[in-house]
């Protein structure tokens, strides 16, 4: 398979209200992580890093150019990958000793890590079979109801288990805006991961239903409307009979 360059890996994107989007295009849409970067007052927030097979900091200037918090929607591998490089690294309790004792099979990496997730194949010297995440071990443990505070915005910690026992959301209540991570996005959920819990998901969905969303950033897939937020949650809790 043909390898991309570093230097085209990431692309970006201004997606309005001072956020803008970063993907690594050369991964398969099912495995892609949505990276989000949220530009504040007085610092600026990372929702997820990506796989870290080519460096987020030196790739792609917007992460370096003011003090930033990395949050950790949640800690498998696609999501966290380039936590390392960063000096403020969030992350809800329960997955702080994943985040800084990662390893192939608890962050996911196997069995999902092959090159047939790639378009192309990450610049030398990537090897599939050799990749690992870096231990990033965390200077802030959130739980819910915790804030992230940009100086002018204020992102409310949700605690979402179900897709991951540590998995959050962050939530502007001015401006209606959500980053969900994985508990829901415009595309197949995964509900039957090694610490995956039915009864947490369906609380999960339960609680984030009466949510008075505008617009939702999810963990993989494109961003969608409020009303399509609310559609999707009730079709997925009326296929669960919940």
């Amino acid at each position: 398979m043909e390898r991309a360059t570093a230097d085209i890996w990431y692309e970006t994107r201004k997606v309005g209200d001072d956020v803008t989007y970063i993907c690594e295009p050369f991964i398969q849409e099912f495995y892609r992580c949505n990276i989000w970067h949220v530009r504040g007052r007085d610092k600026d927030m990372l929702v997820d890093s990506g796989m870290g097979v080519v460096s987020l900091r030196e790739q792609v200037p917007l992460v370096t150019e003011r003090s930033l918090e990395a949050v950790a929607s949640h800690t498998h591998f696609d999501h966290i990958g380039c936590h390392h490089e960063f000096e403020h690294r969030t992350v809800h309790r329960c997955e702080a000793e994943l985040l800084a004792e990662p390893t192939r099979a608890n962050t996911l990496a196997d069995p999902y890590v092959t090159d047939e997730i790639f378009t192309r194949l990450p610049p030398p010297p990537y090897s599939s079979t050799e990749y690992a995440v870096k231990k990033a071990p965390a200077t802030r443990i959130v739980e819910d109801g915790d804030v992230v505070d940009l100086g002018d915005r204020h992102f409310t910690v949700i605690h979402t288990p179900g897709h991951s026992p540590g998995g959050i959301a962050l939530y502007e209540k001015a401006t209606g805006i959500l980053f969900s991570g994985d508990i829901v996005y415009d595309g197949p959920l995964i509900e039957d991961t090694y610490h995956s819990d039915m009864g947490d998901y369906i609380a999960s969905m339960t609680r984030l239903l009466d949510l008075p969303v505008r617009l939702v950033h999810g963990g993989h897939f494109p961003s969608f409307s409020g009303e399509r937020y609310r559609s999707l949650i009730r079709d997925w809790l009326t296929a669960h009979d919940a």
